[in-house]
């Protein structure tokens, strides 16, 4: 663990140190893991470096998209499939909606914090593109066949699926070895998050921002949310502007360092560990910075789409959710986190940010 020089409260973690330890179960290690595990729990989210992940892949990757995204509105619309719930191919913008514009409860929670804490409140949807690339192996049968489809391959972009299936790939392999550290950090069985997540309907997931568009001082390009998966993780986009809640209600500006990774809870995280870890709130919004950094791409002629290098890990649609090993046993675990298979879990979140009709 080190000290991350543009974000204080995240530290980094190599994850070489553990990926090289002949013996995983080492003091040594133990000790890294408990660190890993307890960041975790605070922050809800964590900064890596992965010696198995190259810049260059992100660097590809994004330059992948800024050109997808940057195509005639009816050629992206080609890839768009609304009656699979928006899971595989393009979800244009102004679809989207953040919970919080459906649910009292985040609203009542953010007006909760500190002042300066309190997040940027959207009154629309979103005004990003999304992108939903499938990842790994299908599950031989499920009852969710909508959360589990082919992915779509956009018909200009002969390389896409070796661009995306190999980044994709990268922050996956990442998110696993975390997984692991994660289990064995909270003292369960070192598979009892990577077990549960095989075959399950992984997405590398970039938004697409047209910052010509809607890179106004103070735009809500993300809502105020969290998100549904188990563990997102994102390499470094070209453009600032995410912010992230730790779990004493502090908001904070998320930089990661070059060559680094960021991940965050998402909600089944939260329903294995019987709320132990949260999921974590955050948002992107256009600050100074974002509008400096676009006028800069502008100057250059480089293309100003803000593109998120992004993957939602998540736990396979017919395992079910319900707190693990120790967490069974905290108070009022059982009641917050009742057993829900994870599709059923996904498919009612969909409905409430407007992606699956009810």
């Amino acid at each position: 663990m080190e000290p991350n020089p543009l974000c204080a409260q995240l530290p980094v973690f190599d994850l070489a140190v553990f990926l090289g330890a002949a013996d995983k179960g080492a003091p040594e290690v133990q000790r890294l893991c408990a660190a890993l595990a307890a960041c975790l729990q605070q922050s809800s989210a964590l900064v890596v470096r992965d010696p198995r992940v190259d810049t260059a892949d992100n660097d590809a990757f994004l330059s992948l998209l800024e050109r997808y995204f940057s195509q005639p509105l009816e050629v992206k619309m080609a890839d768009v499939r609304p009656e699979l719930a928006y899971q595989v191919g393009a979800t244009p913008e102004g679809v989207e909606k953040p919970r919080c514009l459906r649910d009292a409860s985040i609203m009542a929670h953010a007006a909760s914090l500190a002042p300066e804490d309190r997040p940027t409140l959207p009154s629309e949807a979103d005004p990003k593109w999304r992108f939903f690339h499938r990842l790994g192996d299908r599950p031989a049968a499920t009852q969710y066949p909508e959360l589990n489809a082919e992915p779509v391959l956009p018909a200009a972009f002969p390389e896409w699926r070796q661009v995306m299936d190999g980044w994709g790939g990268k922050l996956l392999g990442a998110v696993a070895t975390v997984a692991e550290m994660a289990a064995r950090g909270f003292g369960l069985e070192a598979d009892a998050f990577t077990a549960r997540m095989q075959h399950a309907p992984h997405l590398l997931a970039p938004t697409g921002a047209d910052l010509d568009r809607h890179g106004r001082l103070g735009t809500v390009v993300a809502g105020f949310h969290y998100d549904l998966n188990f563990l997102t993780i994102h390499g470094r986009s070209r453009f600032p502007g995410l912010y992230a809640w730790l779990a004493n209600g502090r908001r904070i500006p998320v930089r990661i360092p070059e060559g680094c990774l960021l991940l965050q809870a998402g909600k089944q995280m939260e329903w294995l560990t019987g709320g132990h870890v949260r999921a974590g709130w955050h948002e992107v919004v256009c600050t100074e910075e974002t509008v400096a950094a676009a006028e800069a791409a502008r100057a250059q002629g480089r293309p100003t789409w803000r593109v998120s290098s992004t993957v939602f890990s998540q736990i396979a649609s017919d395992v079910v959710l319900q707190p693990l090993g120790r967490f069974a046993a905290e108070p009022g675990a059982a009641a917050a986190c009742p057993p829900t298979p994870a599709g059923r879990q996904v498919a009612e979140e969909l409905e409430m940010i407007n992606l699956k009709a009810c």
